[in-house]
């Protein structure tokens, strides 16, 4: 695993990168706002917000605006407001000077089982002939785009999470509509009706009478 160091302070950064390369990581250290926006992707940045030639902040907002590169801030500013406005710029975690290493650690890996976790989430669903990428919001059924609307395609990848799995329609109801919902299911109807349509295979989703529906994996 990669991280990019943007520290200033040599007393910190220097035994920062040994501590850190003895765990294993391969770090690339720089000491400016410049050089962190010039250096290739890492795959996690450790970032002090006090650098010579632009806030942290800023190098956090511009950082987040072109990568989902996970951002841990490693500062002084340990005031609830700096640790906020960080965090609204994109940052994944804050820990304040001075801190434990092994705490760093723990939270570099925390951090990285969180993303990877939503990157799995993200990975492109196949059922049969049909796949769903959730990242995109696309679908193909046998190579061809289908064009869905939002709840037509929440509903449908609701029901690829677990292709087999009988859901209720209550259950389908509160996760793509109202996690309160009480009104008719009728609309529920009426969005099943349509992706079986669109789909142009109306038994990959299967009516379960008085239960719900499943979405069918063909054999």
């Amino acid at each position: 695993m990669e991280l990019l160091l943007v520290e200033d302070d040599d007393a910190i950064a220097v035994p920062l990168t040994k501590g850190l390369q003895r765990e294993g990581f391969t770090v690339r250290c720089v000491t400016n706002a410049t050089d962190a926006l010039a250096a290739p992707e890492a795959d996690l940045v450790l970032l002090d917000l006090v650098l010579p030639d632009l806030d942290g902040y800023e190098v956090c907002r511009r950082l987040r605006a072109r990568s989902d590169v996970p951002i841990i801030v490693i500062t002084a500013r340990g005031d609830e407001m700096d640790r906020v406005v960080g965090l609204e710029l994109g940052a994944d975690d804050y820990l304040v000077k001075p801190f434990g290493f092994r705490e760093l650690v723990a939270r570099i890996r925390a951090v990285n089982r969180r993303r990877q976790g939503r990157a799995d989430e993200l990975r492109p669903v196949r059922v049969g002939p049909l796949e769903l990428d959730r990242r995109t919001r696309r679908v193909r059924m046998a190579g061809v785009d289908v064009a869905l609307t939002a709840k037509e395609f929440d509903l449908l990848a609701l029901l690829a999470e677990d292709a087999g799995a009988v859901l209720t329609r209550q259950e389908i109801l509160e996760a793509v509509w109202d996690a309160h919902w009480y009104g008719p299911t009728k609309t529920l109807d009426v969005h099943v009706a349509s992706l079986r349509r669109k789909l142009g295979d109306p038994t990959m989703i299967e009516t379960v009478r008085g239960v719900g529906f499943r979405l069918c994996d063909p054999p």
